[in-house]
């Protein structure tokens, strides 16, 4: 098929392709019943005028846990306006100013400046608010290791649990969403005594739940009669080989343009083995492309490397090869990893207890032969 057929054929086999979006909110949400009432019974308490209690929402990456948590947000704030919940990406924001804007955001709808209105000034507006307004306020930090890792933890935690002793009736509560099981948080003991979290933990999904999760979302997605149960099967199979959901979700979506580009009105087993030999090194080769200079060079640095480096000994190579700043290497490194292109195991073998290892995550030959 010309690439003009492709761009023009107006037949489509999606019934609605955003359902294979990764921030896409599904109608029916399985397997995480327990889970979302562990939150429900977090948050009573502010419905009810108390404080919410704090909790810790553990699980590995593609479990559910910003489905639910976002879920539970949104009918929470359907049933009362007196409990504010704020969704934070720990990724994005790890800054106390960078939080509160988007605390900022949610109270007032829009973000304060950001220069020329000093943090302090953001705080008492917030917590102002939310006592005169008789509010509480939950808020969410998803994978609050990138908190910890920035520095900020304790200072954002201590800012939000601890308001009530300068602003009179406001009540708060956080939720922290955890994707590395092995990280270890440790708070300040002026934190740590009035965080006192519930655990809620998110078990991998099984294959028959994860055949169930991709079987609703090609519904959602694709025309009926598109794909049968025997190719979602295949697409399960692979997933669970995996270990990310996510993966087998986009899967369903290269497999309907795979498919659609072959004038195909379903989606066949070769198109699934078409699309995992593709999804890996396309998405790769994508990523690398999109990176700068200075990114391409800190991951070739990683590439090249026979051994596993610690963050200390990446930075020191970095800074000489391209004569650049220690914060300018941690967010290059942050980048990287939020990319998924590495990852970063804390150790507890550096002089201040807090030494990362730099794990890559595809072998250095794929990296390396995406014109790095």
């Amino acid at each position: 098929m010309a690439i003009e057929d492709i761009l023009m054929f107006d037949e489509t086999l999606f019934l609605n392709i955003n359902a294979f979006n990764p921030d896409y909110m599904p109608d029916n949400f399985n397997f995480r019943d327990s889970q979302m009432e562990g939150m429900a019974m977090c948050i009573r308490p502010a419905i009810q005028g108390g404080r919410p209690t704090n909790s810790v929402i553990m699980g590995s990456c593609a479990t559910g846990k910003t489905t639910a948590i976002k879920k539970v947000f949104e009918l929470v704030e359907n049933i009362s306006d007196k409990v504010v919940c704020c969704y934070i990406n720990c990724q994005l924001h790890t800054t106390r100013f960078g939080i509160f804007s988007q605390i900022h955001k949610k109270l007032f709808g829009h973000q304060p400046p950001e220069t020329g209105v000093p943090f302090s000034r953001v705080y008492e507006k917030v917590m102002k608010y939310l006592g005169e307004e008789n509010k509480a306020l939950v808020v969410a930090f998803d994978d609050v290791n990138y908190l910890f890792q920035s520095q900020n933890a304790n200072k954002v935690f201590y800012d939000i649990l601890r308001a009530y002793e300068e602003f009179e009736g406001v009540r708060t509560g956080i939720f922290a969403i955890l994707s590395d099981l092995e990280f270890r948080y440790a708070l300040d003991k002026n934190v740590n005594t009035v965080f006192i979290p519930q655990d809620i933990t998110f078990q991998p999904y099984t294959y028959s739940e994860i055949f169930d999760i991709l079987s609703d979302r090609a519904k959602a997605g694709f025309f009926p009669s598109v794909i049968s149960d025997e190719i979602v099967e295949e697409i399960a199979n692979h997933t669970i080989e995996v270990g990310d959901l996510r993966v087998g979700i986009d899967l369903l979506r290269v497999c309907g343009n795979i498919a659609e580009a072959n004038a195909s009105r379903t989606i066949e087993l070769e198109h699934v083995e078409e699309a995992i030999a593709k999804q890996g090194s396309v998405n790769l080769m994508e990523t690398i492309n999109s990176l700068n200079d200075i990114e391409r060079t800190l991951l070739k640095a990683v590439a090249d490397s026979d051994e596993i480096l610690t963050a200390g000994e990446l930075s020191k190579q970095f800074k000489e090869e391209a004569n650049v700043s220690y914060a300018t290497f941690n967010r290059t490194l942050e980048k990287l990893e939020f990319l998924r292109l590495i990852d970063t195991k804390f150790t507890g073998k550096g002089v201040r207890g807090n030494s990362r290892e730099i794990i890559l995550r595809f072998a250095p030959e794929d990296i390396k032969g995406c014109n790095l």
